[in-house]
């Protein structure tokens, strides 16, 4: 038998990060739920099929096709231009729950985008240093394809 200890501080889960946005509240959060459903794709480009039902409670899942998939959360709160909250395990397969929120908020020139995601549970240390890693480049697409679409002036 192997016994672990954990410390509360191995438990837990904080990212931060701020992306300024050249396009409108509305065209970035668009381009959010896009990113984070149908238009995902792995940190080297390769499509990852997420589904994001965009009201309270809706799920945020991969589907693998054919009733085969992986629960990642429930939309705990949607405030349409400026937030989503979105709260479950996400990719990790461990007692873990996490809450992931995307605030927007209109400033000179666009929009500021703020994202937490904070966990407790039993994460594996190759997640904790993998997300920042996953979570950038979801940020740059979110943030290229609301340029794309809704610049402003």
């Amino acid at each position: 038998m192997t016994m672990t200890v954990s410390s509360i501080d191995s438990l837990t889960l904080n990212v931060s990060q701020e992306v300024h946005v050249r396009a409108s509240l509305e065209a970035t959060f668009d381009a959010l739920l896009e990113q984070i459903g149908p238009g995902n794709e792995t940190p080297d480009g390769k499509p990852l099929s997420m589904m994001i039902e965009a009201w309270p409670g809706g799920r945020w899942f991969r589907d693998l096709g054919q009733g085969n998939g992986h629960f990642w959360g429930h939309v705990q709160a949607i405030k349409r231009p400026t937030l989503l909250e979105i709260t479950g395990p996400l990719f990790m397969s461990t007692a873990v729950i996490s809450n992931v929120q995307y605030r927007l908020k209109e400033v000179d020139g666009g929009t500021l985008m703020s994202f937490r995601h904070t966990a407790f549970g039993f994460i594996p240390d190759e997640h904790k240093a993998g997300l920042v890693q996953g979570w950038t480049p979801l940020m740059d697409r979110i943030r290229k394809h609301a340029e794309a679409a809704g610049k402003t002036h």
